[in-house]
């Protein structure tokens, strides 16, 4: 096996090679006019934009001394019901009071978080005046904490002034934000380096989301420690939405990994983008109508974010395999398939076929009909994908609505 070294170093040449010259990634290229240095007329620089991050078992500990350092003096604690029973809450309360720091919890974050449940976290923080905030938990916790720090300091701004057009009114933030410590507990979402928060819109039964680089945390701590206290189906479902799982739940060598790539990961889609699975996936979680995932502890209906993504990915990665099949043949290689004589124009169905073993091996749900759709829903979920022009836009082949349609066909059963 090779050294963490050796990984880390490959993962950036991944990242580099990954930072290609096609239109699709424009939105976080630099711009100028004429041809970029390979003679096309495209975007000829990129940047990436990441949050600070510490790794290593135990780094949590630190996060008083983080926030003393920064001078803080009225910090917010935000988790789920759930964590603030468990001890990365407990890790970072104990680290608090060692270091004489004055904290307020919010635990009534909800787990696939909504536009009200946003609002009464931004309520709970404007009323606190807090000078920094800490999110401890996944994804929603970090992007319910992202919105309440954004909203808190320009109390001014309606809710809709910074959410993504055509659903907001997608403005830039200008306000400048207090400092977000990030500790995530799953190894999926990358929330802790990106600059994005998402939610469900209750009254377009949607997903969509702020995207602003303002918004991205300080620090993101991201201790392998704390995915010991996820449940089984937790850690797949999160983890679905970068590729990987973890089969034995004492492997802590498998889990720190998880979580490390996790973090890689959230830095490659925090820059480049997603596209047509995420797209796709807001209307399969914000349609939801009686389906709750295993191992979830929550009072309403959930379809993990994780869960909505992977479910269209052998049908989209075969729709968009004709734009670069090389680079399709190459993900199917690294998911383990041999690619050695395989012909191009097969790049599709060859990734399509290997996904759909690595989710049949993981015991997934077999397709959108297994979580309660039918085809009579696909309207719905093809009207619910039209908005999400901020993701679907980077996808290598444009699509139209009967394409769409198509997709979620051929998604409603996988195996």
């Amino acid at each position: 096996m090779a050294a963490p070294r050796d990984r880390v170093a490959h993962l950036l040449r991944q990242l580099q090679r990954a930072a290609c010259q096609c239109p699709s990634h424009s939105h976080t290229y630099s711009q100028a006019p004429g041809l970029s240095p390979s003679g096309k007329t495209t975007d000829y620089a990129f940047e990436m934009a990441v949050s600070n991050i510490r790794y290593g078992a135990g780094v949590t500990k630190e996060v008083g001394m983080d926030l003393q350092n920064m001078g803080a003096k009225n910090v917010c604690l935000m988790t789920d019901k759930n964590l603030s029973q468990l001890p990365p809450v407990q890790t970072v309360m104990d680290s608090f009071v060692k270091n004489g720091i004055n904290f307020k919890v919010y635990d009534n974050v909800r787990v696939e978080p909504t536009d009200r449940s946003f609002m009464e976290a931004i309520e709970f923080a404007r009323r606190g005046a807090f000078d920094a905030y800490v999110a401890v938990g996944g994804g929603s916790t970090i992007d319910t904490c992202k919105a309440a720090n954004l909203y808190a300091s320009s109390p001014d701004s309606d809710f809709l002034d910074y959410v993504n057009a055509p659903i907001g009114k997608g403005k830039p933030v200008t306000a400048p934000l207090k400092p977000l410590i990030a500790v995530p507990t799953t190894s999926g979402t990358g929330s802790e380096t990106t600059g994005v928060a998402i939610f469900d819109y209750e009254y377009l039964k949607v997903k969509t989301g702020i995207a602003s680089r303002a918004i991205k945390p300080t620090l993101g701590l991201i201790d392998p420690l704390h995915t010991l206290h996820m449940p089984e189906r937790v850690i797949a479902n999160s983890g679905f939405d970068v590729l990987w799982a973890v089969r034995n739940p004492d492997d802590l060598e498998a889990r720190s990994n998880m979580h490390l790539a996790s973090a890689f990961a959230g830095i490659g889609f925090g820059n480049a983008g997603v596209h047509l699975c995420h797209g796709m996936s807001y209307p399969i979680s914000g349609l939801v109508k009686t389906y709750k995932a295993k191992d979830y502890n929550v009072d309403h209906p959930l379809v993990p974010h994780g869960l909505s993504v992977v479910l269209t990915s052998p049908a989209v990665f075969t729709f968009t395999a004709q734009m670069s099949p090389e680079h399709h043949l190459e993900m199917a290689e690294i998911l383990g398939a041999d690619t050695r004589t395989a012909r191009v124009p097969d790049a599709g169905p060859i990734l399509a076929d290997t996904l759909r073993k690595f989710l049949f091996d993981l015991d997934v749900d077999d397709g959108l009909a297994a979580i309660g759709y039918s085809k009579a829903d696909i309207p719905a979920l093809v009207k619910g994908t039209l908005p999400q022009e901020r993701v679907t836009k980077l996808a290598p082949r444009p699509q139209s609505e009967e394409d769409l349609s198509v997709l979620f066909e051929a998604s409603m059963k996988l195996y």
